[in-house]
């Protein structure tokens, strides 16, 4: 290679890094877009001035100025400079205005809030507990991953599994470990009236938060929420045990399947609900996604599952053979892979 050619190369290099450097400033002014409604105010308006869109959502004229401006080179606006209006594409009315696609800008945010953190345990070898986070990863993890669930818990997942909606209909008995603000059983209680469900997870804060959300949702005489760890809480005889994108972040996985394994009722399941990911590294690498993911998977998953006892740190992108190793050496027999999405896959498995 000629000097030329590596300064080229240098060039090109740094040309990407700043494209990375730009997205990462772009999240942060999505969600000004999202906090301030301006997205929704643009979606079908057609084109508008900085001053009309100021005037529309109560802010100031000459933030909105920049803020259009900055959308505009991000890709995201359209700009006429004839008339100096801007407009919105309907497919970007779409994903931003969807709530759970916009939250997913919240994660980089709690990630450059949690910095110091991470670099502590990176010299340490110490984990961080989920709880220790900053409080924008839990409204994150909240708004997201909620709509997921709300797409595809109920008309998907649950359907897919062998005999679960059928006791669900007649009348169940459900445990949702690490279930975090309780989205997934509010919505199986909203849509099985005669099952009973109860939520467990060791941070308090986030089951004061689930016992609010099922209190406003009108289901807290079928569903309760208790502060208990996933090898301690109380019950035997569920006909359903889930593990709702917790799984992979137990110090011992191994062990709360196991334990999960004696409390299911003859013939109930355990389901994981788990992150979408290959089987290696290398299926993952070939992911779009698999930036986020691991990013993701060394601020929050990892480090959660290292600040538990044993430690064995499955990560955000274990993948479906990892998940049947950890299930295999619980004493489950029968592990079948039941439904995809983008974001997700389901397991169900049993004795």
């Amino acid at each position: 290679m000629t000097t030329t050619d590596a300064e080229h190369l240098v060039e090109q290099r740094a040309q990407e890094y700043f494209g990375l450097v730009s997205a990462a400033a772009t999240t942060a002014m999505i969600l000004v877009g999202d906090r301030l409604g301006l997205y929704t105010a643009l979606a079908g308006s057609g084109p508008v001035t900085s001053a009309q869109l100021a005037e529309h959502t109560g802010t100031h004229e000459r933030y909105v100025r920049e803020w259009l401006a900055q959308q505009a080179a991000a890709g995201i606006l359209g700009h006429d400079a004839a008339d100096g209006t801007f407009v919105l594409p309907a497919e970007w009315a779409a994903v931003l205005t969807d709530d759970g696609m916009v939250a997913a800008c919240l994660l980089p945010a709690g990630m450059f809030r949690d910095v110091d953190p991470l670099l502590e345990a990176f010299r340490t070898g110490d984990g961080i507990a989920w709880g220790e986070h900053d409080p924008v990863v839990f409204e994150q993890t909240e708004r997201f991953w909620s709509a997921q669930y709300r797409r595809s818990l109920v008309t998907e997942w649950v359907p897919a599994l062998d005999g679960v909606a059928e006791r669900l209909t007649a009348g169940a008995t459900v445990a949702d470990v690490g279930t975090g603000h309780g989205a997934p059983l509010i919505l199986l209680a909203q849509a099985f009236p005669r099952s009973r469900f109860v939520g467990f997870d060791p941070h308090g804060p986030s089951i004061e938060i689930a016992r609010a959300r099922a209190a406003a949702a009108g289901v807290a005489d079928r569903v309760a929420f208790e502060v208990a760890h996933c090898h301690e809480y109380p019950g035997r005889d569920y006909d359903l045990v889930i593990f709702v994108d917790a799984f992979h972040d137990l110090g011992d996985p191994v062990g709360a399947a196991a334990y999960a394994r004696h409390a299911l009722a003859p013939g109930g399941s355990l389901v994981l609900v788990e992150l979408q990911a290959g089987d290696d590294l290398a299926a993952n690498l070939a992911n779009p996604a698999a930036p986020l993911g691991y990013a993701a998977s060394t601020f929050l998953c990892t480090p959660n599952s290292l600040s538990q006892p044993v430690g064995l740190a499955l990560g955000g992108q274990a993948g479906e053979p990892a998940l049947r190793d950890v299930l295999t050496e619980a004493g489950f027999r029968d592990v079948r892979r039941v439904a995809d999405t983008p974001f997700n896959m389901v397991l169900q498995a049993r004795p």
